[in-house]
């Protein structure tokens, strides 16, 4: 089978996996809403919640691509200056069968890129100065292919359910607790009667550790979706040493980056935050860049 077959097949397996996903975080929502519900006996809450969370989350990803190219202070990559970039990104697009994303620099000396947009008609792909200047052309073809793998993968779409499910279950945790806490359960003995006892303590420990667990889930498919991003890349390429390269490149950067955000880390390429580690990995978006290079030059973790 032909790379760029391979590439395809790739790419339909990534929508069923996609499709998968959103419906485990359809049970999960559910599930916890449920939880809730039953314990508060007040629905109201409930309804409150989902359409905060799904409204906030809705028109964060119909911007997603203003928004971050706006956070990231990138501006547009012009085709004269940048002739070299807008090549290799026509070629790679024309093996990936995707359009052509729209191209930003972002002005920072650490090496770095990210690509964001709702799906491949309305994506962005940006790069860093830094990028561009430290980088071979097979590498930067590498991270480049990259970058087009998660647009044409849709993963800024799993990434917006990701934040509806986060953002879904915390703001739903919040009000079970403030409800426990101040006792506000619409003033009628029968329902501080249904959120007592075992109910009620099981329905604390669900608001408790349900975001914890709903951040974890997130971080894991950002890990996830880098190493599908990796190997689908190099699918395009046909070299893998470029992207493993350039990975090191990197890596060895210890730049720091003025317009690196939290919301948006796992956008790119690399944490943009070098050098700061939290709890051992676990709350890391993106896999160790070891675990990465050994994965794309066949050699075992």
């Amino acid at each position: 089978m032909s790379s760029v077959a391979s590439f395809y097949t790739k790419q339909a397996a990534n929508k069923r996996r996609t499709i998968l996903l959103f419906t485990v975080f359809l049970i999960v929502v559910i599930g916890v809403g449920f939880v809730f519900a039953q314990v508060d006996k007040n629905p109201i809450n409930l309804y409150i919640a989902i359409a905060i969370a799904i409204a906030m989350n809705i028109a964060a990803y119909w911007f997603s691509d203003k928004l971050v190219i706006g956070m990231a202070r990138a501006k547009p990559a012009d085709e004269g200056k940048y002739r070299e970039l807008h090549r290799i990104v026509e070629n790679l697009c024309i093996t990936a069968g995707l359009p052509k994303p729209r191209l930003y620099i972002v002005y920072e000396a650490q090496l770095n890129a990210f690509a964001t947009g709702r799906d491949p008609e309305h994506a962005a792909l940006a790069v860093t100065e830094g990028l561009l200047a430290h980088l071979s052309r097979s590498e930067l073809e590498g991270v480049i292919a990259h970058e087009l793998s998660h647009i044409g993968n849709r993963d800024m779409l799993v990434s917006t359910a990701a934040v509806v499910l986060v953002g879904f279950i915390s703001i739903l945790g919040d009000i079970f607790i403030r409800t426990l806490a101040w006792g506000r359960h619409g003033g009628g003995s029968s329902r501080r009667e249904g959120a007592s006892g075992a109910a009620a303590l099981i329905g604390f420990g669900v608001a408790l550790l349900a975001p914890l667990g709903a951040v974890l889930i997130q971080l894991a498919i950002s890990r996830q979706r880098e190493y599908l991003a990796d190997a689908t890349g190099v699918l395009l390429t046909r070299y893998p040493d470029g992207l493993a390269s350039a990975l090191e490149k990197i890596s060895a950067d210890t730049t720091p980056m003025r317009a690196a955000r939290t919301s948006t880390a796992h956008l790119w390429i690399a944490n943009p935050f070098k050098g700061k580690k939290g709890m051992g990995g676990l709350f890391q978006t993106h896999p160790p860049v070891a675990k990465r290079i050994s994965r794309l030059r066949g050699r075992p973790a």
